[in-house]
């Protein structure tokens, strides 16, 4: 197609969105949503991607738009066929000459290997998470370059007070007080044993100072906590990090805290970092919590660590298996709170997601510069 077509068409594209598309107030949102949760714009209009067209259909997988959202979201792709189905097989059914895919990237969503395999004229992945390591995995996302946007940021606030919520129950020997409750056991000496420690004035070290650690980081340093963290890219931070390092500071700055807390998207980088040399560096009385994802853990030197007296406790929101089944050893190792990796969750709907989704998808139709994109090399 000429590139005088391809102007018209995005001409024509971006008349049609202003039409069915955002009204002011949905325009102070989109700036609200981006300024609130530091969403980041990409640097070139998409429609200088080889790939890009108005999109003729897009396929929804399970149900996370709501039925709320979605006249809106016909609106704001006039012409587009717009499927919702339930799950993985009916998708691969649907997908075959859908423009765009929309579902969550873990499993079961739009990142399973069969739906974007039979999807050959995808373009764009519109994950409904802010992990996407099952998109990128996928080896045909990366031999044909397609688009993928997240929910990156999204649910910070939340699972930011997930982590500390964690390391303060361990901090404070909660497990084992419910336990305690749950068998109408009242004992000041299981209380004496288990330590209770305060965190004002202890370190935390934050890995990952992204959206999700600078939540964590802002906590703790509430708290009263000394917080420091490492990030991949640059040594910036708020002014209540007392030193940002690189990754190959981990083990360095690990050795000096009292609570460590993993923010890291998964990437080939970040797979397995916390393996037997970094539990080994750990004071024996510092905790462990992982909201980000469990395939930066090796488990069995996580549950070793803990058998043997070289970490205090540990809290995990996610683990591999998900759903952890009955007689992992996870289960059993001492001093662990395990929740179901829902760090996320929260009484107050976010609705600054329908904000990010919505506006993307105006900015697609109209060929604009897109929102929280996916550096496929990075991995997030």
């Amino acid at each position: 197609m000429s590139s005088r077509r391809l102007v018209a068409l995005a001409g024509a594209a971006a008349m049609l969105a202003s039409s069915f598309g955002f009204a002011a107030d949905d325009s102070d949102a989109v700036a609200a949503m981006i300024k609130k949760y530091n969403v980041q714009e990409d640097s070139t209009p998409v429609r200088q991607r080889k790939d890009w067209r108005v999109p003729k259909k897009m396929v929804v997988v399970g149900g996370v738009i709501r039925d709320a959202e979605r006249d809106k979201v016909a609106k704001l792709l006039p012409g587009t066929a717009i499927v919702y189905v339930p799950d993985t097989a009916a998708a691969v059914r649907e997908v075959k000459d859908a423009d765009i895919i929309v579902g969550q990237s873990a499993h079961p969503g739009a990142c399973e290997p069969e739906i974007l395999n039979a999807g050959k004229q995808l373009r764009w992945i519109m994950a409904y998470a802010a992990g996407v390591e099952r998109c990128v995995s996928v080896p045909s996302v990366r031999e044909r370059k397609l688009l993928i946007t997240n929910l990156r940021g999204m649910g910070s606030a939340a699972i930011g007070e997930h982590a500390i919520a964690l390391a303060l129950a361990m901090a404070h020997g909660l497990d084992t007080f419910v336990n305690n409750q749950a068998k109408e056991r009242w004992s000041r000496e299981d209380a004496a044993a288990r330590h209770i420690r305060t965190l004002t004035g202890k370190t935390m070290l934050v890995v990952g100072l992204g959206g999700i650690g600078t939540e964590v980081a802002s906590r703790a340093h509430g708290l009263g906590m000394k917080v420091i963290a490492t990030r991949a890219r640059g040594h910036e931070g708020p002014e209540y990090v007392s030193h940002v390092g690189s990754p190959d500071e981990l083990l360095k700055l690990a050795a000096t805290a009292d609570v460590i807390v993993s923010c890291v998207p998964l990437t080939a980088e970040t797979k397995n970092i916390y393996d037997k040399k970094f539990f080994a560096a750990l004071k024996p009385t510092a905790y462990f919590v992982n909201v980000a994802r469990a395939g930066s853990v090796v488990a069995s030197e996580l549950i070793a660590a803990l058998k043997e007296g070289r970490l205090a406790g540990a809290g995990l929101d996610v683990v591999d298996p998900e759903p952890l089944p009955p007689g992992n050893p996870l289960w059993k190792a001492p001093n662990v709170i395990i929740t179901p990796h829902m760090s996320s969750s929260s009484d107050i709907p976010n609705e600054a997601i329908p904000v990010l989704l919505n506006e993307n998808l105006r900015r697609y139709v109209a060929g604009e510069k897109m929102l929280s994109v996916v550096d496929l090399e990075r991995e997030y």
